[in-house]
Formats: structure tokens, sequence, C-alpha cells
């Protein structure tokens, strides 16, 4: 502009040159217009908070009547310290990666997730017995053995040989937990945001549910829930339903206007009801093989999903929690939002080439599944370390060689890999600034400057946040 200093022409130019906003560019071509209203429910509050916080404190400490019962305050103060933490965390901790239906609800998943894994390091320090009994404070029909449902005893679809009811084995394999498959791999799929990723993780399970039935008695089950009632109907329909939900989502404009500035009430209450649905949605492309680094990320982010799928039955089996227990579908629910936050987070972490940490929740969703896991191997060793048979042990053997032929042959064989194991990242190349005149364009000076070299992607898609291009699915923007 005419009358600035030419340092400060320089400055903001070099600032534009090197500045790169990730969800920007991925969301270029979106029809995304928000007015900016900030209301009442937009702010921080956090004097407001404190206060009606302290007033609570000070009405139990000095208004209300001590009790007696000292179960009944060791109990309800451990509740209000685990309160008070939430409060804390949902007034301080940073925004997480998505605004809806508020950024609020996601640091509170986020402590939530803080109060778990330290409810389950507590747990891993305690002996199987104390665990079960543990569970009896939060249901006193818990702590108690039962035994476990096996869903193999008789394969036939049709049963000629009861002719009151020939479908009696299909029928009692139509329980409670069919709709829950389905409307689960529904959500799944809206949170990893790729079909071949859901494919082969649905996939997966039902291998997985072969290999361990020898240990729980649940994965038992006859060859056609398996691969048509679970993989096609189930998880198959849940992830079509899912694909097209990610379609709709990623082609729809998003505009947002505060409430207070639409006329009319009926207006008003849809915009509360928007409220619940994403503010923007960004398409994913995980690019699994687009280098070495991100296709052992891929694995990686494959097993902990299968991992903590795992945990779901060995919880509740060595902590004798029974399959139809609330507490089971709580934990789901519980998971579901962190895995949302956490792949949201895990992804621009490998796509966005300025983004060198691990995101928040990440890090504590990988630090639950390891704790899970290990409060398993604890409470019930003789389990978990029954060994394979040996057709499973063939099989996964024969598997695990041919991942690794296809990794060598995909990386090694067929194409030059040796930009992306690179230890050292590039240097940029210096630039004396003096030099450079002012009628020289933004594009010469990210020519001249280069771009850091990001071990998360090889050398052809480095600069990938200056292209323009444009996936088929995904999202991000809650």
């Amino acid at each position: 502009m005419p009358g600035e200093p030419k340092n400060m022409i320089m400055y903001q130019r070099l600032h534009s040159t090197t500045a790169h906003n990730w969800e920007e560019e991925k969301n270029k071509y979106k029809d995304i217009k928000d007015d900016g209203t900030m209301s009442f429910f937009w702010r921080a509050h956090t004097l407001t908070v404190l206060l009606i916080f302290s007033c609570i404190l000070i009405y139990v400490a000095v208004f209300e009547e001590p009790s007696a019962d000292s179960d009944y305050n060791v109990k309800r103060g451990v509740t209000a310290m685990g309160l008070a933490f939430l409060l804390f965390g949902v007034t301080q901790t940073p925004d997480g990666v998505f605004r809806r239906p508020h950024p609020a609800f996601w640091r509170l998943i986020l402590c939530i997730s803080y109060l778990y894994e330290l409810s389950l390091v507590y747990l891993l320090f305690q002996t199987a017995d104390d665990g079960r009994r543990m569970m009896r404070h939060i249901d006193k029909s818990l702590g108690k053995s039962y035994n476990e449902t096996t869903y193999c005893g008789d394969c036939l679809i049709y049963d000629p040989d009861n002719p009151e009811d020939p479908w009696h084995n299909f029928k009692n394999k139509m329980d409670g937990f069919v709709p829950t498959h389905f409307f689960g791999w529904w959500l799944k799929t809206l949170i990893i945001r790729d079909w071949w990723f859901c494919m082969v993780i649905s996939l997966m399970f039902e291998i997985m549910e072969y290999t361990f039935e020898h240990q729980l008695p649940n994965f038992c089950e006859c060859w056609w829930d398996h691969w048509i009632m679970d993989a096609v109907v189930c998880n198959g329909l849940g992830i079509y339903l899912g694909m097209k939900t990610l379609n709709y989502l990623s082609m729809k404009p998003y505009h947002w206007r505060g409430m207070w500035n639409i006329p009319s009430y009926r207006g008003k209450m849809k915009r509360v009801a928007l409220q619940f649905t994403p503010y923007s949605w960004t398409d994913f492309n995980w690019k699994p093989t687009s280098s070495l680094l991100r296709w052992f990320a891929t694995l990686g982010i494959i097993m902990i999903f299968l991992l903590a799928e795992l945990n779901t039955f060995y919880l509740k089996f060595v902590l004798w929690i029974p399959p139809e227990h609330s507490i089971n579908l709580i934990r789901l629910v519980f998971y579901l939002f962190m895995g949302a936050a956490s792949l949201r987070e895990t992804f621009q972490y490998l796509d966005d080439p300025d983004c060198n940490k691990f995101g928040r929740q990440s890090w504590m969703i990988l630090a639950i599944v390891i704790t899970e896991l290990l409060v398993t191997i604890k409470f019930d060793p003789e389990t978990i370390t029954k060994p394979l048979p040996k057709h499973v042990a063939y099989g996964w053997t024969l598997g695990f060689l041919g991942l690794v032929g296809y990794t060598v042959w995909k990386f090694y064989i067929k194409r030059d890999v040796k930009n992306d194991v690179k230890v050292q990242p590039s240097k940029r190349k210096s630039v004396d600034v003096s030099k450079i005149p002012l009628e020289e364009t933004e594009e010469d000076l990210n020519e001249d400057a280069g771009q850091p070299y990001n071990l998360r992607h090889n050398n052809n898609n480095n600069n990938l946040h200056q292209r323009a291009k444009k996936t088929k699915n995904g999202s991000t923007g809650f």
C-alpha cells in the first residue's frame, strides 16, 4: 500500500509466501459461508463458571448436612473430583478439530478420555478379583461370573427336523446386535471416510473372530453368520449407507447465519437443529501407498482399530460384564466420538506438511487401547496365552509373508523410495531478502525459498498443499 515502509511490505510478502492453511486449502472448492456472528453460547464464560463452581462448593462445605456413611462420602467425593476436573478441562483446554455441536463438547470428550485412561491405569494396579469387585460400585449386578454365549451350535439355516419352526437357528441369531452392527458401521464409515479402509477393517475383524474363537466362545459363529449376516448385510449395508451420507455431505453447501439474524421463529428452530450437523466438510484421501511411511501408518491405524474392537470383547470377558449391559454400549459410543476426533487429527498429521505434532485425542486413544490390552493380559493370562491352532498360525504366517512381500515389491522393486525413508529433512535454500526486488511475485519467492521436506510424503507429493486436487469422500468440521 502507498505510504507503508518498504521493510513492512517485504515482511508481509515473506509471511504470505510461507504461511499455509491446510484446512482452507482442502476446502477451497467447497461452498462455505459464515456471517461470523458470535452469540452468548460461543463465549468462554470462564469467570462465570468459576463463580458457580465456588458457590456449589461453599454450599457443600457450609450449609449441607454431612453424612455419616463413609462409603457414600467416598463415592460422592470421587464423583465430585471427576466433575471438577471435567469443568476445568471444558473451560481451559484448547479447542479440538471440530466445531459442531460446540467446541466445548469435544473438549469434554477429551477430558473424559483423560479420566477413562486414569481409571484404566488404576485398574491395572489391582488384582483381577479386586477389579471385578470394583465394577459393583458402578452397578451392583456386575462382578458376577456368567456363561459366554456361543453362536455356532447348530449352523443349519433351515432345519427340516423342526417342522414347527424350521428357521429357528436364523431367528436366534437375529438379536439386538444386528442393528448395532449396522448403525455402528454407518457411523464408523463417517469417521474413517474411505470405502476400502472400511472394507479391510470389516473383513479383518471377521478373520480375527476365526482366529480367537478358541479363546472366547463369543467369537464362535456359523460361516453364514460371519460372511453373510455380518460382513455383507450388517457391515456392508452400513458402509454403503455411510458412503452415500459422505457424498451428500461433501456436495451440500454450508451457509451459516447467527440465530438472532434469522427473522422467523421457524428459521431459528431450524438453525438450532442444524447446530448438530457438520460446520463444513473436508474430503479425505488416505493415499496409503503414496509413500513407505504412509503405508506403515495406514497399517498401524488398521491394527489399532482392530485392537480396540477386540478389547471390547476381552474386557467384558475378564471383568465379567454381560454383553447386554449398558456399560458396553456407552463405551462404544464414547469410542466413536474419540475416534472421530483422533482420526481427523491423524489424517492431518499425515497429510499436512506443516503439522509436526501428533494430536491430543490421537495420543489419548492410543494410550487407552494399549492400557485396555494390558488390563486384559494381566487379569486373564491363561486365556490370552492359549496357543493358536496350527491351521490358524499357518494362515497368519502366510498372510504376514504376503504383506512383507507386497511391501518390498511396491516400494523397493516397482519404484525407488529412497526419498520416502529419508531421515534428515532437506534444508531450505538461503535467500538474501535485501536482494529480492519488491516487484518480484510471490510465486518467484516460493520457488526460491523452496519447501521443507516432510517424511510423511514422497517427493512427488511434498508440495501437495499447493495443488488443487479434489477427492471423493471424507469429512471434518463437526
